[in-house]
């Protein structure tokens, strides 16, 4: 799977919205085929900045949401909101689901 987890520095204004602001983009990747997740969580030390974690079944799958039109809608409609370019880590990993944290067993 392609596993990608993402920091958006949106602007103050803005980032109690981002939710919303997100949400069409949110729903239309949930919703592609080879999505296995697309998750927005905030910031415990910055409340301004949004992660996002994202896992698409191959690359395959990845390039298909990269060239689709709700990802082209997004690059274009999304940046105003943001007050940096976002960082991000992508990597391929073999495996298609998330593993126990083995270190923290729960009985």
């Amino acid at each position: 799977m392609i596993f990608i987890t993402a920091k958006f520095p949106v602007r103050p204004e803005h980032a109690d919205a981002w939710p919303e602001i997100s949400r069409a983009f949110t729903e239309a990747t949930r919703a592609e085929e080879g999505c296995l997740w697309f998750e927005w969580s905030r910031s415990l030390d910055d409340s301004n900045e949004y992660v996002l974690v994202e896992a698409f079944r191959d690359g395959d799958a990845g390039g298909a949401h990269v060239n689709s039109d709700h990802f082209k809608a997004a690059q274009a409609e999304l940046p105003q909101y943001l007050s940096a370019t976002p960082k991000v880590v992508s990597q391929s990993v073999d495996q298609d689901d998330w593993s126990e944290l083995g270190e923290m067993q729960v009985d």
